[in-house]
């Protein structure tokens, strides 16, 4: 696997595998993998000839300072498991690669695609993500790009940047995977004590619940027993628990036979803050 740390080399050699008609796949990523970054890692090996991963802790989405700062770094374990999976590239800039002296973020309104769930308690995310993805797709340049359904609102952010920039890159969105409990995997699970780990698994019996009880429920009470779940434990304090539209993430009244709905849920375990989801049509 080549290490690149700078934007001109990495793409002056993606620029020359090009030219020999090899196809670039693309899995960014801030690190501390686990199987879920490694099945995406998986499916662009299975769909092209060259596999490209970014590993960059991105200051400008993290709206909690403290937050950034216990974020797990473990890039030498990282770099095992992308050699392990077979990863072609890994690009891992220093913060002024990316972010050069006087760079601004600009401010992104798509509705509540950006401005609801994440967006409302996370004030500028978004404006985060948009730019570092942007300008990791300028550096990359890829045909294709594979994310994580488990961050259900980003993807839908990205796709929304990508048709509002008129980008010539397909969107993958591949399944949340789980720990054999329902779990969903994340880079924040290292950080759950013990028993933290134990009460983490609300967030899934509380989707379950959702999908479930869809057909016989209002949505007012599937997200309030929802709720209750989550609080069975003393250490949950949920942010949202919410029914949206999988296109547009408008909150959905009522559950329509040709719409497509998802439950997602924010909430923190202890000192960890979770997010989940759960298409409700298969």
């Amino acid at each position: 696997m080549l290490l690149f740390k700078e934007i001109a080399p990495l793409r002056a050699y993606l620029n020359g595998r090009k030219l020999k008609e090899d196809t670039v796949g693309f899995v960014p990523t801030m690190g501390a993998l686990h199987q879920g970054h490694i099945a995406l890692v998986a499916r662009s090996i299975a769909n092209h000839t060259i596999t490209v991963s970014s590993i960059f802790v991105n200051p400008t989405q993290f709206n909690n300072q403290e937050d950034l700062v216990k974020y797990p770094r473990t890039i030498e374990r990282d770099i095992e498991l992308l050699e392990a999976a077979g990863c072609d590239v890994l690009f891992h800039p220093e913060a002024p690669e990316m972010y050069p002296s006087g760079f601004a973020t600009k401010h992104y309104e798509w509705q509540n695609i950006t401005n609801s769930l994440e967006g409302a308690f996370r004030p500028g995310h978004f404006d985060g993500v948009i730019t570092i993805v942007n300008k990791l797709f300028e550096a990359v340049e890829p045909h294709a790009a594979y994310f994580g359904q488990k961050d259900f609102q980003q993807c839908a952010v990205i796709r929304k940047m990508i048709s509002e920039f008129n980008l010539s890159i397909t969107m993958h969105v591949c399944p949340t995977l789980r720990e054999p409990d329902g779990l969903a995997m994340s880079s924040r699970n290292v950080r759950l004590s013990s028993a933290e780990r134990a009460d983490a698994l609300l967030v899934f019996e509380a989707l379950r619940f959702i999908k479930q009880y869809q057909n016989s429920l209002p949505i007012n009470e599937l997200i309030k027993n929802a709720e209750q779940i989550l609080l069975k434990s003393a250490v949950m304090k949920p942010e949202y628990i919410s029914v949206v539209e999988t296109d547009s993430l408008n909150p959905a009244e009522t559950l329509l036979p040709q719409q497509k709905y998802v439950a997602l849920i924010a909430t923190w375990c202890g000192n960890v803050r979770l997010i989940d989801n759960m298409l409700l049509q298969d």
